[in-house]
């Protein structure tokens, strides 16, 4: 069985499995508790980024808990 990615508790990013930190903010607060994805190409022209707060392209979970 694969394990569940990580999404981070700070900046929402999803990191790999066996992450320590994460890859975008740094954080140590990864949770394999979290639902829904969303893939962000281009953040400068997405309502989403900006309401998530997102300004680098790539992978975020939606609701983290």
């Amino acid at each position: 069985m694969a394990k569940k990615r990580l999404a981070c508790r700070e900046c929402h990013h999803i990191n790999e499995p066996n992450n320590q930190t994460c890859d975008l903010c740094g954080s140590s607060s990864l949770t394999e508790d979290w639902a829904g994805y969303v893939y962000i190409t281009h953040p400068e022209e997405s309502e989403i980024a900006e309401e998530m707060n997102v300004s680098e392209p790539g992978g975020y979970a939606l609701k983290v808990r």
